[in-house]
């Protein structure tokens, strides 16, 4: 959006903000244990961490919600036993997430990172979310190890039934802008980026918020992040990453 049409319709994007903020269902995240176990085989650990959809938010447990549907997929296709856990904060945006649920990682074979949304609710710079971003990858491999990391695109918010425009099309835009920042740390060694594909975002696959992913749009998501997360370096070539 330019600057001054951006100036001009202010007023009316707090105005949709506070709306939309009042009238959209507050969902719980998922509920039961935050960790987990799925598949036969050798063992890999699984850890996911980020905003409100690694918390679950619209499914009703961990198993129907990201992290069990990425377990679940990674296990069949890889004939593996996957321990997984999800570290999830709903309302975080990655600096929080640095400090808070970094901390509590647990030894792990791959890395899922989710977040940008909050991040861009916040209106927060490209290059804010980029630092932010690598801290929390940095970070989370000075605990767990130079493991492989999958960053997850920041979901197209142009495509969110819930939001109105022109408050829509502000954040559609500075969702793009900071998509692109987290694509660019696939450049580094043993990082991987998977875009949302925006057909994945349609009335079928959001929660009754119609903000958050619903079972189904989880699972496509989840299959989309499995198809790059094979092609990542296995724990046995952690020596490619150091």
């Amino acid at each position: 959006m330019a600057l001054l049409p951006f100036l001009l319709a202010a007023p009316l994007l707090v105005v949709q903000a506070v709306r939309v903020r009042r009238s959209t269902p507050r969902l719980p995240g998922a509920a039961g244990p935050v960790e987990g176990v799925v598949g036969t085989g050798a063992v890999l650990r699984l850890a996911v961490v980020g905003e409100s959809t690694v918390d679950g938010v619209g499914a009703a447990t961990h198993e129907e919600a990201l992290t069990g549907q990425l377990a679940r997929q990674l296990a069949g296709r890889l004939g593996r036993r996957v321990q997984w856990q999800a570290l999830g904060r709903t309302g975080a945006n990655a600096r929080l997430v640095r400090r808070d649920l970094v901390p509590r990682l647990k030894p792990a074979d791959l890395l899922v990172v989710v977040l940008g949304v909050n991040d861009t609710i916040e209106l927060h710079s490209a290059t804010r979310f980029r630092r932010d971003l690598l801290e929390v990858v940095v970070e989370a491999r000075r605990r767990v190890g130079p493991v492989p990391v999958l960053v997850a695109g920041v979901p197209p918010m142009a495509r969110f039934p819930s939001l109105p425009r022109p408050l829509r099309d502000l954040l559609a835009a500075r969702s793009a802008a900071l998509d692109r920042a987290a694509a660019e740390l696939a450049r580094l060694p043993g990082i991987g980026y998977v875009a949302m594909d925006p057909a994945l975002l349609h009335e079928g696959t959001f929660a009754a918020d119609r903000f958050h992913p619903g079972p189904v749009g989880y699972r496509d998501w989840a299959e989309a992040l499995v198809k790059v997360a094979e092609g990542l370096p296995t724990v046995t070539d952690r020596r490619h990453l150091q």
